[in-house]
């Protein structure tokens, strides 16, 4: 790990995302950009650019890793646009890129960033409330194996956090 958390936030895409969700992954890039973490997200809209707009009106560095290949599509709140080009294949690579992940609801793109970052044993917290797919694994495993917990937790800054405290090892 670098010397500023790289924390990967994941959720809902623009197309079926609530304005609650927005509101909490807001929130949970100000908390991020506050503690001095640098903000990764898959660079498009939805949950990924309200923490992008979070992190970015609280001084924080916001890096986009986006399925296209044209940085166009990016959200203007990113600072660094990483174009892909690899569809959905690019999760693989915001999952390698964190050091630790939050989840703001979220559907079926959300859970394989989520998988693939629990393939790598980082740290994964949910926000619990936000729906969809935080909702489902909060507190719990994404399988049997039980190889990396998804830590639940009921606010955004209780949510960064928890995932702060996991990174410096710490598991209250």
């Amino acid at each position: 790990m670098g010397e500023k958390p790289q924390v990967l936030v994941i959720g809902y895409a623009d197309d079926h995302c609530p304005d609650s969700a927005r509101k909490l992954a807001y929130e949970v890039g100000c908390e991020i950009a506050r503690r001095g973490g640098i903000l990764i997200t898959g660079g498009l809209k939805g949950v990924m650019e309200a923490a992008s707009r979070g992190a970015k009106e609280n001084g924080g560095l916001v890096v986009g890793i986006i399925p296209q290949e044209d940085k166009a599509y990016a959200n203007p709140y990113c600072d660094v646009v990483v174009c892909t080009g690899m569809g959905w294949a690019r999760d693989f690579i915001t999952a390698y890129t964190a050091d630790a992940v939050i989840i703001v609801g979220g559907g079926a793109g959300t859970l394989i960033e989520a998988i693939a970052a629990y393939f790598k044993l980082k740290p994964i917290v949910a926000l619990r409330g936000s729906g969809g797919t935080a909702d489902k694994y909060a507190g719990g495993y994404l399988d049997d194996r039980k190889a990396v917990k998804v830590w639940g937790e009921n606010t955004p800054g209780k949510a960064v956090d928890r995932a702060f405290q996991l990174l410096k090892g710490e598991h209250r």
